[in-house]
This record gives structure tokens, C-alpha cells and sequence, in this order.
């Protein structure tokens, strides 16, 4: 490693030893960093100071020029009033907005340690989180304070923004001088991102300074291929890495610009996309699934690329956008520990219900238990690799997720003879009912297929003479009626009648995490509990 650049060493002290680290790969000459690098001083001079980089539902557009000085702003407020040092960890959290994104890139550029939160996360999610990255600073919208308060965090120096008292972030006095970036080392860590995860303590995700460019250096320059005129919006918050890259880091390396929407559900992405003529869509494909009937009502002609990622692309949802609008969803899986997607296609390449292929810098392969590759056509657990890999902050799990130097992402995945990757399921939710091996998204996407559905999970309930029973948790549209029959008719003409539901469970709504993914726990929890 080089030398740090980090007083507070808190962060490297607690990386987890090399032997326990995954092999990282820079065969790409873009990956070949120099040994001093700040990602906030390189995103910020990826644009033309005039052109605008920042965009929201009201109000005129930031230029990179305006949000570098407000940047330079922010950080000698930081290294100055509020006695940051570089290595401190500073946790940022608030609504999405231009604000939220300058907070963090000055964290970065003083050489501090960037905690991304959700809004949306409680008391006692911050408080655990910030005991685990020993948090000493915050930088929080006014009005996504109370929460922070209430976790009672020891110690804690909260710092508002957007607010009217005289001592708030953007009230304080500070030089009108540029701030020199702090030489960081291209291995000094830069943010702690938290697993969004369903159950269990969270994991605190490391990633260095180079990592934040590498996400950028792949996926984004070789499958996505951003312009420097494209407007990029979505739903993921900046807490959620999905979001950090695809709304931050992406179009500012691009010199690109972002729409930054505070509300951002299917029913206000339409109208800002037809606003904004937004030209590059990142959100998870039960978004688009829900847009499909909304899509009449505005002009989306705007969008050239579509991203979906955070779970599974069912080929229903992926076929059912190509047909309405004539654009092929980039489907990708990443994760939190390696900050963005690392398998996925585009164009041409794309083929509806794979995932994709390993993204230029990385290798995948499906492996057993053990270890070994599996051959293609049977599944086996996706391990990854390349320029960025897991390091969790000083936690023992680090030892599950990476082996003999790859990344166990949790998933089984079969590999095509082409080299294509397809999702099966998570490791832990595979349904085995009388000795048949069951994937819960098969399910899922063929019931998709059916008009009246609009969200399902399938999971597996315990039962004394089958092992497991599958069981289809159900959002139906409005007015459409709870016909148990009709839908179980309708599967058995997609699916091998051993694989459909024996049971229907019709909700509202599905549970979900703060980020959107599916908490099937909880639906397995509740089977167990009936």
C-alpha cells in the first residue's frame, strides 16, 4: 500500500489483512492509477466550468464551475470551523440534491472518509452504523435531522445544511479561495458504504480512492459509454452505490450532466424525464415495470439508454419495455462491496433474461462449495474479481464473502456455452420441494407474464411432507380479481407443474428495504409464522 495521506488512520487500521483480501486485477491501462489520487479532484475537473453538471425539478442547473467553488466552500469549512482532519469519517445524509452531492465530494477532497446513509434509515440503523465507523462528523439536510439526533450518536458534531441558523453549512464563513485537494493515496479509503442487506448487523463496505474511478473505467466507459451531453436520472439515492455511480460518478467522469430528484418513484420519473429530456435511466426493473402504463402520457424519446440493476431483470419486464419504447435495457448485477455492476451487455450483445457477460476489467465464473468451476449449464455460485474488491470494516464475514481470492456475491448463477450469465437465485433462496430444486425468479418472471400482476415473490415455506412448499406473494392490479385458479392455469401453461406455487398470498404491497430490494426474509418469515 501507499503512503497514506490520512491523521486519523482509524479506516486502513481496520481494513481487513491482505491474505484475507480478494486478487484485484488492473490489466486495463485505464486502471493504471498514479499512486496519489483524489476522485473528488478528478471527478470535478471532468466538465467545461459552464457546462452544467447538476440539474433538479426546479430552479436553474449548477455548472461545474459554480460546483466546484461551492465544493471549495464546503471543505474549508470542513478542515477549518469544524476541525476535520483527512481520514476522519464524515456521514452524510438527506435528501437526493446537488447539495447532498457537493457534501460529499468536499468530504472526499479533504482527504476525510465519506459515510454514505439513506434517509430513510432509523435511529437505531445510524447509531450502529456509526458506532461501527466511529463516526465523529455529519453533514445532514435540515430536514433529515431528527432522526440523526435521536440516534444519540456519543460524540457526534452534527452540522446542518439548508437551513437559516447563522451556524449552518452554507451560513458559515469561509475563504472564497480555491482548496487544494488533498494528496490522498490512490489506496486511502474514501467512503464507507453499508450494506443495504435484509437481515443481520451491516457490513461497512471500504472502498479506496482509485475504486470510485475504476466503476467509472469499466462499466461506465465500456458498456454504458456515456456522452458528454447526456442527461442522467433515476431512482436510487446517493446512499445506495448503484445511485453514488450512476447520478455522481458516471456523468461527472463523462463531463455529462444529472438530474437530481428528491422524488423519484415511477411517477415522477416520467414527467422529469420528459421535463429534462433526461437521456440515460438508471432504476431497478420493478420501476419499469410499473412505468409501462404511464408511458403514453409522456414523451420519453429522449432516452437512449436504459440501466436496470439491484435485482433481477425479469425477460417479461425487459421484452415489455423494448416493445413500448424500442430500447434494450442494460440488465446488471453489482453489489455494495464492489460498489457497482461487474457483469452486464449492451446493444447487440444483450440477451433478454441473461445478465450478461463479466464488464471489460473483470472475470466471473460459477464455482460449487468447494471451490471449483462448475461446468456451464449447471449452477453454482457466482464468485467475480477485478480492479475493486470486498473489504469490510473489521468484520469477521469478510472471510465468507471473498475465497481463494474471489468474490462470493451470494447468488447462484448458470453460464452459458456463450458465455453468458444467468440468474438463478440468492444461495439462500433456493426452493427444494420433494426433491425438486426450485428457483423462486423463475416463478417470478412467469407469473410477471400474466396481465393482471404487477409485483410477486415466490419463496419456500416449510412443510412435514414436501421439505419445502412454494408459495407466490402477489400484488395484483387494481380492480383485478384474487383468482387463485386462473393464476395457478395460467403458470401451469409457462412452468413444470412441480414448480408452481401451492399457494397464493395477495398484498398491497411487498416489503422492501430502504434501497428497494426485496426483503423475501420477511415473506419466509411470515410463511413460517401461518
Amino acid at each position: 500500500m501507499h503512503v497514506s495521506a490520512h491523521v486519523d488512520t482509524f479506516a486502513r487500521d481496520h481494513l481487513p489483512p491482505p491474505e484475507e483480501w480478494p486478487r484485484l486485477l488492473f490489466e486495463l491501462p485505464e486502471l493504471h492509477y498514479p499512486e496519489r489520487l483524489n476522485c473528488a479532484a478528478e471527478l470535478l475537473d471532468g466538465g467545461e466550468p459552464d457546462r452544467p453538471v447538476f440539474r433538479t425539478a426546479s430552479g436553474p442547473a449548477w455548472t461545474y464551475g459554480e460546483l466546484r467553488a461551492r465544493v471549495d466552500r464546503i471543505a474549508h469549512v470542513l478542515t477549518g470551523d469544524l476541525g476535520v482532519v483527512p481520514g476522519n469519517r464524515v456521514l452524510l445524509r438527506g435528501p437526493t440534491s446537488p447539495w447532498l452531492a457537493a457534501c460529499w465530494l468536499a468530504v472526499l477532497k479533504a482527504g476525510a472518509v465519506a459515510v454514505t446513509v439513506l434517509d430513510r434509515q432509523r435511529p437505531h440503523e445510524l447509531a450502529t452504523m456509526c458506532e461501527i465507523a466511529r463516526v465523529r462528523h455529519a453533514l445532514c439536510d435540515i430536514r433529515a435531522v431528527d432522526d440523526l439526533v435521536k440516534a444519540e450518536v456519543p460524540g457526534l458534531v452534527l452540522t446542518t445544511y439548508g437551513g437559516d441558523a447563522p451556524d449552518d453549512l452554507l451560513r458559515r464563513p469561509a475563504p472564497a479561495a480555491p482548496f487544494p485537494a488533498v494528496s490522498t493515496a490512490a489506496d486511502d479509503v474514501a467512503l464507507i458504504a453499508f450494506t443495504s442487506g435484509t437481515t443481520g448487523r451491516p457490513k461497512g463496505c471500504m472502498h479506496f480512492h482509485r475504486d470510485v474511478l475504476a466503476i467509472a473505467d469499466t462499466f461506465s466507459r465500456h458498456v454504458l459509454r456515456p456522452r458528454a451531453d447526456d442527461v442522467f436520472a433515476g431512482s436510487p439515492p446517493l446512499g445506495f452505490t448503484f445511485g453514488l455511480g450512476g447520478l455522481v460518478v458516471f456523468p461527472m467522469r463523462a463531463g455529462a450532466s444529472a438530474l437530481l430528484l428528491e422524488q423519484s418513484g415511477p411517477k415522477q420519473l416520467l414527467p422529469a424525464i420528459a421535463e429534462h429530456r433526461a437521456s440515460v435511466l438508471f432504476t431497478a426493473p420493478t420501476a419499469y415495470r410499473a412505468m409501462l402504463d404511464e408511458l403514453d402520457g409522456y414523451d420519453t424519446s429522449s432516452l437512449r439508454r436504459c440501466v436496470s440493476a439491484g435485482e433481477n431483470l425479469p425477460a417479461a419486464t425487459w421484452h415489455a419495455w423494448r416493445e413500448r419504447t424500442g430500447l434494450r435495457v442494460i440488465n446488471g448485477i453489482g453489489a455494495t462491496e464492489l460498489l457497482h455492476i461487474f457483469v452486464s451487455a449492451a446493444d447487440d450483445d444483450i440477451r433478454p433474461g441473461a445478465t450478461g457477460v463479466p464488464v471489460p476489467g473483470w472475470q466471473a465464473r460459477v464455482q460449487d462449495a468447494h471451490g471449483e468451476p462448475v461446468p456451464d449449464g449447471e449452477p453454482g455460485l457466482l464468485a467475480v474479481r477485478g480492479p475493486v474488491g470486498c473489504r469490510y470494516l473489521a468484520d469477521p464475514r469478510q472471510r465468507v464473502y471473498v475465497r481463494d481470492g474471489w468474490n462470493i456475491t451470494g447468488d447462484t448463477y448458470v453460464r452459458d456455452a456463450d458465455g453468458y450469465f444467468h440468474y438463478v437465485a440468492r444461495a439462500d433462496d433456493m426452493i427444494i420441494s420433494s426433491g425438486y430444486n426450485i428457483a423462486g425468479p423463475e416463478v417470478e418472471d412467469a407469473l410477471l407474464r400474466h396481465p393482471d400482476v404487477v409485483e410477486t415473490a415466490v419463496v419456500g415455506r416449510p412443510d412435514e411432507a414436501r421439505g419445502q412448499i412454494v408459495v407466490a406473494y402477489t400484488v395484483l392490479r387494481d380492480g383485478a380479481p384474487r383468482d387463485t385458479e386462473g393464476l395457478r392455469a395460467f403458470l401451469k401453461a409457462e412452468l413444470a407443474p412441480y414448480k408452481c406455487p401451492r399457494e397464493f398470498v395477495f398484498l398491497d404491497a411487498l416489503p422492501r428495504t430502504a434501497t428497494g430490494k426485496l426483503q423475501r426474509f420477511r415473506l419466509r418469515t411470515a410463511g413460517d409464522q401461518q
